[in-house]
């Protein structure tokens, strides 16, 4: 049965649109346009609203008002719950803010890495302090910085360490530039000399043919052949390590100094410590003193190892007699070089060249950082039928990894094989450990530089890039002259190998030589010696960006002057000194800095200043003596200084001159003219201003 809405609204005193709404309130379900209710809902709303409307209703009873406060209760309760819920997440909230800068001591107690630069706001929110603060301590270095300014690492450094964060540079690949000159030093620097660790010292064993090279490298590997190994050393990979008293020593198995030159050329510096081989019955020879003066112009420290004492014939005082001719005096005579006399077939003397290697080693404090990506020298590489490219590595830092992405020169590749000198594989390879790897897409060069990187995306594109660039330079190739001048624009000294035809020749070239001095230039003979231009001395001028002169000799051979280039080296021949030493005087004037000297234009006294702006002012002056030259440089005169001489209050130039309407290029003495001044100084009325001019100099040597 049903009711009608309009009825009940009537007894309730209500409208139809209120009514429903109030149903709605009870908990009622009614459509919006619903004329009728059920007679259940009738009597269920009219108890309810009945009694709320109704004067005369009866009142509530009893238990249904403890119904009504138990809900009111629950409500109350419920908001309770919800504004402590509120309290707590505030309070939380509060302990997490409290709480930051401990997380942050947390994380700036490790080392953080960054790049080579990095904004105020990147370093704020990697190392948690708050950009204002950063900004405060960069103030305090005398740096002006907003929060998008891009501060340099060292900067970040001085920055982190008065806020005790430590920070490390993250290591990107090398430059392009480094890459194809070999050059690695750049690559071996470390932020935190903490991280260095002792490495062991990297050998060259040098000398003349048949005085023992190979003997005496047989020799120490055959004493440090460890037991029940078979076989001993099962490969040749161009370098090994011995052990002596626990601590290694690697030595470059090189075929002498010619190895060692051609890694020299192309800028790798490898060898810390050179062992040269004498015999003591034949004494110094002409190779002899070419590795002498390979392993000098390297800056590597020298020990002779006086071979063959065990002959009849042999006479070492002779030897170092010979030795101290060419800069090489024994410490037994006075000098600081090492002599060992030893007999590399006998294994006598072995030992203490090692020691003495080990001694070296120590003065020269060799370190290296163990811990971070490796960078290496390629030693040798030859393509290998069954592993295809093949390397033999030096770690010059850091530690090679087996599935290490690398870069070789222009090379590329992954780590898939990684083994030393017996054979036997290794999954790493500390500093200074030779290696031979395999796993790259083409056979790099001898003294390439090989990086870590990483990924394969990374090394193949940077590889690419190398190999992009190093085509255009073999295209746009230096002449020989070119590479010798640019070469020798850092230093100042033209490097010189010189080869005659006679020891008097040569010996009257190099007196010559000696005779051309300047302050600012020099000329270094780094070799010189008798006979015809062999690719031995092309190697060395290449390595040391110099030049080739004979006098009266050819090329040993043709093969050396499509060496020389190859190698872009100058090979100049003269058959009369006269015109050797002229051509040298005309080179080193070229490389003579011009002598800057002022010359004097003349004076003019201001009258007026017409308008002064920051770094410009307009001035009204009369030409006292000699003239004024449009651009031209000034001083500025003001009153006199203690030794009663006209004072130097500033300098600036002269931007614009006029005389009258017009714009002039000179001004003469006893006319007016204005000036447009430019400079740091605020010019006064009555000052004096000196005009003069710069010119260059050309000087010569005599």
């Amino acid at each position: 049965m049903s009711i009608k809405l309009a009825d009940i609204a009537e007894q309730l005193g209500l409208e139809v649109k209120e009514l429903k709404e109030k149903i709605l309130e009870l908990g009622f379900e009614i459509a919006p346009r619903a004329r009728v209710v059920d007679d259940d809902v009738a009597e269920l709303v009219l108890d309810e609203l009945g009694g709320e409307n109704s004067d005369d209703a009866e009142p509530e009873s009893e238990d249904v008002a403890d119904v009504y406060d138990e809900m009111i209760a629950q409500e109350r309760e419920r908001e309770i719950v919800k504004s402590q819920r509120k309290k707590t997440a505030g309070r939380n909230d509060k302990k997490k803010s409290a709480d930051k800068p401990k997380e942050v001591e947390t994380v700036t107690s490790k080392s953080l890495e960054i790049g080579d630069s990095i904004s105020v706001k990147e370093f704020s929110e990697k190392t948690g302090v708050n950009a204002a603060k950063v900004i405060g301590e960069l103030m305090k270095n005398g740096i002006l910085a907003n929060i998008n300014q891009q501060i340099d690492f060292e900067t970040a450094q001085v920055i982190g360490d008065d806020l005790g964060i430590k920070l490390k540079r993250t290591r990107g690949a090398a430059q392009v530039e480094d890459f194809m000159s070999g050059n690695i030093d750049n690559l071996l620097q470390e932020d935190d000399k903490g991280d260095l660790e002792q490495r062991p010292p990297v050998v060259c064993v040098m000398g003349h043919v048949d005085h023992g090279k190979t003997k005496l490298l047989d020799a120490i590997r055959d004493a440090n052949v460890v037991d029940g190994e078979s076989g001993g050393i099962t490969q040749h990979i161009g370098a090994y390590q011995v052990k002596k008293k626990g601590r290694l020593i690697t030595f470059l198995d090189t075929p002498g100094h010619e190895a060692f030159t051609s890694m020299r050329a192309r800028g790798a510096k490898v060898t810390d410590i050179a062992i040269l081989v004498v015999a003591a019955n034949e004494g110094v020879k002409p190779q002899t003193i070419e590795a002498i003066n390979h392993a000098k112009e390297a800056g590597v420290p020298i020990i002779v190892a006086i071979n063959k004492m065990d002959l009849p014939d042999s006479t070492p005082d002779k030897v170092k007699a010979e030795l101290a001719e060419h800069g090489l005096q024994s410490e037994d005579w006075g000098g600081d070089t090492v002599m060992v006399p030893i007999s590399a077939l006998k294994g006598e003397g072995v030992d203490e060249i090692l020691d003495m290697i080990l001694l070296s080693a120590d003065m020269l404090e060799l370190k290296a950082n163990p811990v971070r990506e490796a960078v290496g020298t390629v030693v040798e590489a030859h393509l290998d039928t069954g592993l295809g490219p093949v390397a033999t590595i030096l770690v010059n830092t850091g530690t090679l990894k087996v599935m290490n992405n690398v870069i070789v020169g222009n090379t590329y590749g992954r780590i898939k094989m990684m083994c030393d000198h017996t054979g036997k594989a290794l999954r790493i390879a500390p500093p200074a450990t030779p290696v031979r790897i395999a796993g790259l897409n083409k056979t790099p060069k001898s003294g390439d530089i090989l990086q870590v990187v990483k990924d394969e995306k990374t090394a193949r594109s940077r590889a690419e890039e190398i190999n992009l660039i190093s085509k255009e330079k073999d295209f746009e190739q230096l002449s020989g002259m070119g590479k010798v001048l640019s070469g020798i624009k850092s230093d100042k000294i033209l490097r010189l190998v010189v080869k005659a035809d006679t020891k008097g020749s040569l010996e009257a070239i190099k007196q010559s030589l000696a005779k051309i001095k300047d302050e600012e230039v020099a000329i270094r003979v780094i070799h010189g010696g008798v006979g015809s231009v062999t690719k031995s001395d092309v190697m060395m001028a290449s390595a040391s960006n110099g030049l080739v002169l004979g006098f009266h000799v050819d090329y040993d051979s043709p093969h050396v002057k499509k060496t020389a280039e190859r190698e872009g080296v100058e090979v100049k021949f003269y058959s009369v000194i006269y015109a050797l030493i002229e051509e040298m005087k005309k080179l080193l004037t070229g490389l003579l800095d011009a002598e800057i000297i002022e010359v004097q234009l003349g004076r003019a006294q201001v009258k007026q200043v017409f308008l002064t702006k920051k770094k410009t002012m307009i001035l009204g002056c009369k030409v006292l003596g000699g003239k004024v030259e449009d651009s031209a440089k000034i001083k500025v005169l003001r009153g006199q200084d203690a030794e009663g001489e006209d004072a130097v209050a500033g300098e600036g130039k002269i931007d614009s001159l006029r005389k009258g309407d017009d714009v002039v290029k000179e001004v003469t003495s006893g006319n007016d003219c204005g000036i447009r001044f430019m400079g740091d100084i605020a010019v006064e009325e009555g000052d004096i201003l000196l005009v003069y001019k710069e010119e260059e100099k050309h000087r010569s040597i005599s």
